[in-house]
């Protein structure tokens, strides 16, 4: 892999990841472009504890625009984009619209493929790989700022989940704070500790579902099934074998697995409601420890959480979405329509 960092004609950040070393990258963004403005702010909720960021700035933000006006693409003669260069492998960008910016963290976008009609499921193993090494990198790297106590690299696919630009991309919080569903696991992992004289929670929960039902697919390194107590209709979490705090654990051999693992698994979450069917829409969600102090969770180090991924889908039948209603918006009580058995079941039946 050959990492380029420049930088965009508003000052922002943009870094080629290609997988030739002998690429170069010297292309010039030459939209006139002013330096960006962002007006990002933390307040925490006394009640619940949690945080909200404040980014009115993102009103004004790209929306739909048609695939010859796309943003992601690669600049083309007078056809001027956020990529200046003619093409690329990956690319990480700062956000223009950011929801956390400066003080508030930092958002990053991450492109996957110049291929605007492409999908991260139809990408090669090589290229899925080259993501996964730009994930990593990118979690290195914003652990050092002095802002960033929390990092999550993630991808929402579909209009459905609520994408605005259909080019396939993913993005990168940087969080300044440990957030509300990781501070969850890591008092649930300082209590089953305490309560049973040591033990990993996350070990333990790994350890059921490689005995159970709910396995969807498994390699040497890697297994994906769906969780007993699954939140969405269609809901599979994928873990490395080896426990590892986050990316930059991961060893070689587990690297090399995991494009072939997690291809498979989207292609078979777009088979999941049968032939014809739009493309699934998703979230895909790497959960990692944070990188501040964990003092406030008792006997919990970084080394005590399990790097995973979560992907899931809010279409619950061919047609039909899982609206967070009542229940689950008013009270964050979901209910599922689609038992966790039948669901890995499906997931099995539809292998390639």
């Amino acid at each position: 892999m050959k990492k380029t960092s420049t930088r965009l004609a508003d000052g922002r950040e943009l870094i080629y990841y290609d997988l030739r070393d002998d690429t170069v990258r010297d292309a010039v963004d030459r939209r006139p472009l002013e330096r960006t403005h962002t007006t990002s702010e933390i307040r925490r909720d006394p009640l619940l504890g949690d945080q909200v960021a404040i980014a009115s700035h993102r009103q004004g933000r790209t929306y739909h625009p048609p695939a010859d006006q796309c943003p992601l693409c690669p600049t083309q003669g007078d056809r001027l984009s956020e990529i200046p260069d003619s093409s690329y492998d990956v690319v990480v960008f700062e956000n223009r619209f950011p929801s956390l910016a400066g003080d508030s963290g930092r958002c990053e976008v991450v492109c996957f493929t110049s291929d605007h009609d492409a999908s991260f499921a139809s990408l090669t193993e090589e290229q899925a790989r080259l993501v996964l090494d730009a994930w990593t990198d990118r979690t290195s790297e914003l652990s050092h700022l002095p802002s960033v106590e929390q990092v999550f690299c993630f991808e929402n696919r579909g209009e459905e989940i609520g994408v605005t630009l259909g080019h396939p991309h993913g993005q990168i919080y940087a969080y300044p704070f440990t957030t509300p569903r990781t501070a969850l696991m890591l008092r649930s992992l300082a209590a089953h500790k305490e309560a049973t004289g040591g033990e990993n929670l996350f070990d333990a929960v790994l350890a059921r579902e490689l005995t159970d039902e709910r396995i969807v697919l498994e390699g040497e390194h890697w297994v994906a099934f769906v969780p007993y107590a699954a939140h969405w209709p269609y809901e599979v979490h994928l873990y490395p074998k080896r426990r590892v705090p986050d990316l930059l654990g991961l060893d070689e051999e587990a690297r090399s697995e995991f494009p072939q693992v997690y291809l498979e698994l989207l292609r078979r979450f777009d088979r999941i409601f049968g032939e014809g069917e739009p493309p699934t829409p998703y979230i895909a969600a790497w959960h990692q420890a944070p990188f501040g102090t964990l003092e406030e969770f008792d006997g919990v180090t970084r080394d005590d959480f399990a790097l995973h991924l979560e992907l899931f889908t809010i279409r619950r039948t061919s047609g039909k979405l899982k609206f967070l209603a009542g229940s689950e918006s008013g009270m964050s009580v979901f209910i599922n329509d689609v038992p966790p058995e039948r669901a890995a079941e499906r997931l099995r039946e539809v292998a390639s």
